[in-house]
């Protein structure tokens, strides 16, 4: 047990690739077990020197961080804001429109009202007797009536009511947002 312990630490994150510090109890031990001559001795001190050092600077090493990953994440949060503020105006018009619609239909109610009460002023007889008498005007005889046909008026029909969609809030926003990305 206490040898398979000792053989992954010589292994770089449980791969067959060895460590640094591996390599160098492995140089250790060679110069242990054969006697150098000065020179080679000296080659491989400035050998296992420099790979310590390099020991020393993964050891020190900090995983960094792509530039691209920050500009991504940067891109993606700036069009979250354009999202968010878009919807913002999109309840706030939608607001708008509801109160404008309610204002609209009690406008209608009030001309209508007001038609009423104009044609109920109006009398027909005082009308042909002041075109008679003042204005000196005659009703026009059969062959000087003419009928012209027009086109019918033309009409329009609401699909969706603004009291069937309604302004809803975040709810309606969080709707749209998982229904865009289905």
């Amino acid at each position: 047990m206490e040898a398979n312990a000792k053989s992954l630490n010589y292994y770089t994150y449980g791969s067959a690739a060895p460590t640094i510090q591996s390599m160098i109890d492995a140089e250790t031990r060679r110069m242990e077990v054969t006697q150098l001559k000065p020179k080679e001795a000296k080659k491989r001190i400035r050998r296992m020197e420099k790979i310590k050092a390099a020991a020393a600077a993964e050891a020190k090493a900090v995983p960094g961080i792509s530039v691209f990953a920050v500009l991504g994440t940067l891109f993606v949060s700036v069009l979250m804001v354009f999202v968010v503020l878009a919807q913002i105006n999109y309840n706030e018009t939608a607001g708008e429109t509801a109160r404008l619609s309610v204002q609209l239909k009690e406008l209608t109610e009030r001309h209508r009202v007001l038609e009423l009460a104009f044609e109920s002023v109006i009398d027909i007889k005082e009308v042909e007797r002041y075109a008679r008498d003042e204005l000196g005007m005659s009703r026009p005889d059969a062959g000087q009536i003419v009928v012209i046909n027009t086109t019918p008026r033309d009409s329009a029909r609401v699909v969706e009511t603004g009291q069937e969609r309604g302004v809803q809030g975040f709810g309606s926003f969080i709707r749209s947002l998982t229904d865009y990305f289905r």
